[in-house]
C-alpha cells in the first residue's frame, strides 16, 4: 500500500469512528466498535507516517487527499 493511500484511509477512518463513539456514549454503551475503528485509523496514520522520508507536513494534506481521490477516480 502506498503511503500517501494508507495516511488517506487512516484519517478517514479516523472521522468516520467519530459518530459511532459519541453514539455510543448517549445510549451508555462503551464505544467499543469505534475506538477500535480509531485504533486502526491511528494506526495506519502513523505508519504512513513513519514510511515517509521526512513525514508529512499539515499543508500538504490537501494535497495527497486530492491526489488520492485522483488515483481513484
Amino acid at each position: 500500500m502506498d503511503n500517501d493511500v494508507a495516511l488517506v484511509t487512516g484519517l478517514g477512518l479516523m472521522v468516520l469512528s467519530l459518530p459511532s463513539i459519541i453514539a455510543a456514549w448517549s445510549d451508555g454503551r462503551a464505544p467499543r466498535v469505534g475506538a477500535m475503528v480509531l485504533l486502526a485509523g491511528g494506526g495506519l496514520v502513523l505508519w504512513a507516517t513513519s514510511r515517509k522520508p521526512g513525514g508529512y507536513r499539515l499543508t500538504e494534506l490537501p494535497e495527497v487527499l486530492y491526489g488520492v481521490i485522483a488515483r481513484i477516480l
